[in-house]
């Protein structure tokens, strides 16, 4: 796969990482500078799992830089039942400049990368959120101003977005904490992943099956769904199975004075969130949700028009992604 795709986070460099989180900052502060960035250019979105928030940014995201969003579901494409992926990809490459998915298996987006001359974005899949995460990161930064250091507790169901908190943290020198029940903890390959980018960076994982220890002293406390799409059906055993990760102000007082709560959204209040958390002064949830469309019209430039947005010095760099 090449290196013009955006898959996760691992493919990166830290400093990669943090070029783009600048561009992000720099689209969010001044977004006239870029309109028009991408006149003509037009990015098919396929979903084959419902999305508000993708759906939103993505689209708007694309239009706000001058091109055209195309919204595909899994009636019109039916991706490798109707029709192979190979074959899906070689006719959107003639038609459009970019492509944006949302899908179960992680597997899917590596084949389309492989097959597909045009960019790639993982809009989300079973393995990761990529896009997520820069959203979550950026939203770290404009408040705390610096990462690394961080402590960032993560409690729920090791998840797509667990996974993608844990890749960009180690990235960017954060430690991560992460407490799920036994049983419910990230994919062995995304912890040694973790660990070892974050012995090059300074940042730590550390797993825990006990809430407080991860929320003590935290910076960051974060939580998603216990139930993910796909998981219906064990929603109500995994309710009982969570209910002593739920996130609540006794756990939430264990954090630092001035920490942020965050959620990917959408949250199911009552389960894994209160309501006096979710919406008291310090839930920075929907400045997250804001973060999805900066961060990804950074990844959008960044894919589609980089040789234009990047600074002279780095053209170079870029162009063989």
């Amino acid at each position: 796969m090449g290196r013009h795709n955006f898959l996760s986070i691992r493919d990166f460099s830290p400093e990669e990482i943090r070029y783009l989180l600048e561009l992000a900052s720099e689209i969010k502060s001044h977004p006239s500078a870029h309109t028009g960035a991408l006149k003509g250019k037009t990015l098919a979105m396929i979903f084959e799992k419902p999305s508000l928030r993708t759906r939103v940014s993505f689209d708007v995201g694309i239009q706000q830089l001058g091109g055209f969003a195309l919204y595909l579901s899994n009636a019109e494409i039916s991706l490798g039942k109707r029709e192979s992926i190979y074959d899906v990809m070689k006719n959107l490459e003639r038609m459009v400049q970019a492509i944006m998915i949302r899908t179960y298996a992680h597997e899917i987006v590596e084949q389309m990368a492989m097959y597909a001359s045009i960019p790639v974005i993982n809009g989300l899949t079973d393995f990761s959120h990529p896009c997520q995460a820069m959203a979550d990161y950026l939203t770290m930064l404009e408040l705390k101003h610096s990462v690394a250091g961080l402590k960032v507790a993560y409690i729920g169901d090791g998840n797509n977005v667990c996974h993608s908190l844990m890749f960009t943290g180690a990235q960017l020198g954060a430690n991560v904490w992460v407490a799920t029940p036994r049983g419910y903890e990230p994919k062995p390959d995304a912890i040694q992943w973790a660990r070892q980018r974050g012995q090059q960076t300074g940042g730590t994982l550390t797993l825990t099956e006990d809430p407080e220890e991860a929320a003590a002293d935290a910076d960051v406390i974060y939580t998603d769904v216990w139930a993910s799409m796909g998981q219906e059906k064990e929603a109500e055993s995994r309710r009982k199975i969570f209910a002593p990760y739920q996130v609540n102000s006794d756990l939430f007082r264990r954090a630092k004075f001035d920490a942020l709560f965050m959620h990917c959204l959408p949250a199911h209040r009552g389960d894994e969130v209160t309501d006096e958390v979710m919406d008291s002064p310090h839930s920075v949830v929907y400045q997250q949700a804001e973060n999805r469309l900066h961060a990804q019209k950074a990844i959008l430039l960044e894919l589609m028009q980089y040789r234009e947005v990047l600074e002279p010095a780095r053209k170079e760099e870029f162009a063989h992604r």
